[in-house]
């Protein structure tokens, strides 16, 4: 069960919240749809009821404040627009990388991929699909965590028709397994033919809470469309002959001619004009999915409405036999301000089909997948907490909220994603081209780079192996290092894939070490293989003796080594902490561009590079006197982290990490 209390969103500048005071539920084993025009805050409602944006109210899944279960992959799945993935990423690589984020076993990517129907598109990049095939890989990423709870953003909106049945198929299946749909939608037509229960909004504030049936009844009517310059006089003898015949009629005569019949049928209407002389320029019927969007809203038409009374006191209607969507669902939950007060959530009132259930979709049956074994069970759902007073349906769309009292607004919900983060990481980094990518250009600059160092006679192979020229302010190795940490966390903010539901990347501590972790190790292994391709060049350029290695290799490798990772971890801080890739690249080149200077004028380290040892920094140190080599290593290495480049780095990182920290500690403090 799904409740949402006083939902209301943060106010705009001169304008009212998009969502104001909104309260509704929506039941186990049914489809609830959210109806209302563009504009009217149905997004905005989905996301604060998820935490993503924040506000005040309260939301509730099964009983539980989503901020409080365990396991939120298992509670709700949703789908907010497109796929937040990499265009680059194919569909396969980027439902295996959310697997490990979800905690669901890898084998979930194929049977999601074959439940959605796109098995054969596993392969296909995300930015080379089609509108509905992404949209499609949206209801398999829904899926993964095999979710109590499917939140959906209109996900039929501007598909074909065969599309359109599938997604309601998809719908119709999870409720039927005993699950929870809320879907948006701007069509009342789509809303009566699918929903169990529809929940209209307009300007951000509920107008009606309706069962299908009640809505296609009340508020989803064809209607007959004259054009005479007569209206007034055609709509009065209407309601006459209506009244006459004991038949439920409406006429509603609106601006500019035109007169609106409810109830009745081209042929009726065009022999009462005639009967009666009246002049007729225009009489056409309109279906229901034709009405504008203030006659499904609830809202009143524009003019006067005159209608005939119903012989069995309820309104007019008008709707065809075959547009009664209602009965076409074998069971109906009571909502929950409708149910006894013994009556346990979930209570079904028998109903009879009436109505063939809707086309099979097209790429096979609607998907019915048994649970994955996931890293942590679900929780059990404590005892639900009652629902506020039900709003006046009858009340204006502007009327003042209900007396109840709002709940306190609730902490912005942490996402406990990803559960493994080092395996997310690693297929993160590995499922794209752009770190090989720059790794392979580091590969190929650093070695020519070397080899014009060599040319020159003051360059020593240490320097030379280094491949940095004064003209760069980094070697090709650390700067290539530098843009892969910054794509860590660059990546997750422009393409959040960990935000499907729950907002934007969370800085958490396990995702943080693991990325740590991963470019730390990719950074290292991008030192080592520069500096083997930089000595295997100098070999065949020069001799064996231009490339051997110096004597004191250890300590400057161990410097290189620190060079580059520290150049990685740059990165990645300083992104994830602006959530932007350029402002890592620009960290990393801040440190030997700005920092190293002002470290070098600080220590009073003349500007003239080492000559044994790699330009700028880490260079070859002095040997420190002393029985023991290992003694020699760490003096050695004392005197390598005390380079200005070295200097200059960890005060970097040290600030990089503070702002982290403070980071960190001003999401978690709620609005």
């Amino acid at each position: 069960m799904l409740q949402a209390i006083g939902l209301t969103s943060r106010p705009r500048r001169d304008l009212p919240p998009a969502v104001h005071d909104l309260t509704f539920d929506a039941l186990p084993g049914r489809v609830t749809v959210l109806l209302g025009p563009p504009g009217s805050g149905k997004s905005t409602a989905l996301r604060l009821l998820l935490g993503v944006e924040p506000g005040r109210g309260a939301a509730y899944f099964r009983g539980t404040p989503l901020d409080r279960v365990t396991h939120p992959a298992r509670e709700v799945g949703a789908l907010l627009g497109d796929v937040p993935g990499h265009p680059g990423r194919t569909a396969r690589n980027h439902l295996r990388m959310l697997c490990a984020a979800v905690g669901a076993p890898g084998a979930r990517a194929e049977e999601v991929l074959r439940a959605a129907g796109i098995a054969g598109l596993a392969d296909r990049r995300l930015d080379t699909l089609s509108l509905g095939m992404d949209r499609r890989l949206g209801a398999a990423c829904a899926l993964l965590g095999d979710p109590h709870a499917l939140v959906l953003d209109q996900p039929a909106a501007g598909l074909p028709p065969a599309e359109q049945r599938w997604w309601h198929g998809l719908c119709r299946a999870h409720a039927d397994r005993g699950g929870t749909v809320l879907c948006t939608t701007d069509d009342p037509g789509e809303a009566a033919r699918f929903a169990d229960r529809v929940v209209t909004l307009d300007a951000g504030r509920l107008v009606a809470d309706q069962e299908s049936a009640d809505f296609a009844r009340t508020r989803l009517r064809p209607r007959v469309a004259v054009r005479t310059p007569h209206a007034v006089r055609l709509a009065a003898l209407v309601r006459r002959e209506a009244r006459a015949a004991r038949r439920p009629v409406e006429a509603v005569a609106e601006s500019g001619g035109l007169l609106s019949v409810y109830g009745s049928s081209c042929a009726e209407v065009g022999e009462t004009a005639f009967r009666h002389g009246v002049l007729v320029h225009l009489l056409a019927e309109e279906p229901a999915a034709a009405l504008p969007a203030h006659s499904a809203t609830g809202l009143p038409a524009t003019g006067h409405a005159v209608s005939a009374p119903s012989p069995t006191g309820h309104p007019p209607t008008g709707l065809p036999p075959n547009d009664r969507p209602a009965q076409a669902h074998p069971a109906r939950t009571l909502p929950a301000h409708d149910r006894p007060p013994n009556a346990r959530p979930g209570t079904a009132a028998p109903a009879q089909p009436a109505s063939p259930p809707p086309e099979p979709p097209p790429a096979g049956e609607a998907p019915t997948l048994e649970a994955p074994t996931l890293e942590a069970p679900a929780p059990e759902a404590p005892a639900p907490r009652p629902p506020a007073p039900a709003p006046d349906v009858n009340a204006p769309p502007h009327a003042p909220a209900p007396p109840h009292a709002p709940a306190p607004p609730p902490a912005r919900p942490r996402a406990r994603t990803p559960v493994r983060p080092l395996r997310y990481e690693v297929l993160r980094m590995l499922g794209v081209r752009g770190p090989a990518l720059i790794a392979a250009a580091a590969l190929l600059v650093s070695p020519v780079c070397c080899l014009l160092l060599a040319r020159s006679q003051s360059t020593t192979t240490a320097a030379a192996i280094a491949a940095w020229p004064a003209f760069l302010p980094l070697p090709p190795a650390a700067l290539a290092a530098g843009v892969i940490g910054a794509l860590s966390f660059g990546e997750e903010f422009r393409y959040p894939a960990l935000a499907t539901a729950r907002g934007t990347v969370p800085r958490r501590a396990g995702l943080l070490l693991a990325k740590l972790a991963v470019t730390g190790a990719a950074a290292l292994l991008i030192a080592l293989l520069v500096a083997a391709a930089d000595t295997l060049a100098l070999r065949l350029a020069y001799g064996v003796e231009a490339g051997a290695p110096p004597e004191d290799r250890p300590v400057l490798l161990a410097g290189w080594c620190a060079l580059t990772v520290g150049c990685a971890w740059a990165g990645l801080l300083a992104a994830g902490v602006f959530r932007v890739t350029a402002a890592g690249v620009a960290a990393v080149l801040a440190a030997p561009v700005l920092i190293a200077p002002l470290v070098r004028h600080a220590l009073a380290v003349p500007p003239a590079r080492p000559a044994a040892g790699p330009p700028g920094g880490l260079g070859s140190p002095a040997r420190a006197p002393g029985p023991r080599q290992a003694d020699d290593w760490l003096l050695s290495g004392v005197h390598a982290f005390a380079q200005p480049v070295g200097v200059a780095l960890m005060l970097s990182l040290s600030v990089l990490i503070c702002a982290y920290l403070f980071a960190d500690l001003r999401r978690r403090t709620p609005w």
